[in-house]
């Protein structure tokens, strides 16, 4: 069992950043494949960024890529979420999620093969 909960979110302007964090509970965090993912309202939730349980790999939605960085730290059970250049088409509810994984570069680019879920935090961006 891993428990989820995110922090970080906020109202910022264009052009701002933020850093989103997704602290886990449990021994086993570094042996899960973690990712975030974003809902707007009136909009399907939707990919964001995924990172491997190693770190090694990371996977970005063409939308973020080169703005957002996704990494962790397996010895703070914390997976971050740098956001900069921020626009406000960025303006949304963001999830992290997680997912056992047997293989240390697995990324997962799906909101089904996630198992765990946090409760979300809100980011708004000003134009």
């Amino acid at each position: 069992q891993v428990h989820l909960v995110e922090s970080g979110g906020g109202l910022v302007q264009a052009g701002g950043s933020l850093r989103l964090s997704c602290a886990a509970s449990g021994r086993t965090f570094s042996s899960y494949a973690m990712g975030w993912f974003r809902q707007a309202p009136g909009k399907e939730r939707e990919f964001v960024a995924a990172i491997s349980w190693s770190g090694g790999s990371t996977y970005y939605a063409d939308s973020v890529k080169g703005r957002f960085t996704i990494s962790r730290d397996n010895a703070k059970n914390t997976v971050y979420l740098q956001m900069n250049s921020l626009k406000p088409e960025d303006t949304a509810v963001y999830y992290c999620a997680a997912v056992s994984s047997l293989i240390s570069d697995y990324v997962e680019l799906y909101s089904a093969g996630y198992d765990y879920w946090g409760q979300g935090t809100q980011v708004t961006v000003s134009s």
